[in-house]
């Protein structure tokens, strides 16, 4: 069974490319999931995956991309019945 986390990355995450990253990222590693821009101005992500994958994936979005500042990251195991297929950018919430 795969490895399944929510990921809610609080600072200034929104409006420097972190969703785009995010999926690149989680493409790279073959992690399946989606990440999208929370209305609170916190970017959230579902990952799932290999333990080394979402271990690496985690690590990654606490730096993020370039241009962004993360201050904290909550990690929430979840136990999805239905996975999803590929890794992909949603719509804010």
């Amino acid at each position: 069974m795969p490895l399944q986390a929510r990921l809610t990355i609080i600072g200034r995450v929104q409006g420097v490319g972190y969703r785009d990253w995010a999926v690149s990222v989680g493409l790279r590693l073959g992690l399946c999931g989606w990440v999208r821009n929370r209305s609170d101005g916190s970017v959230e992500a579902l990952i799932v995956g290999e333990e080394v994958a979402v271990g690496t994936m985690i690590e990654a979005c606490r730096r993020g991309p370039t241009m962004a500042v993360v201050e904290t990251i909550d990690v929430e195991p979840v136990d999805l019945d239905i996975l999803p297929e590929g890794f992909m950018r949603r719509p804010t919430e």
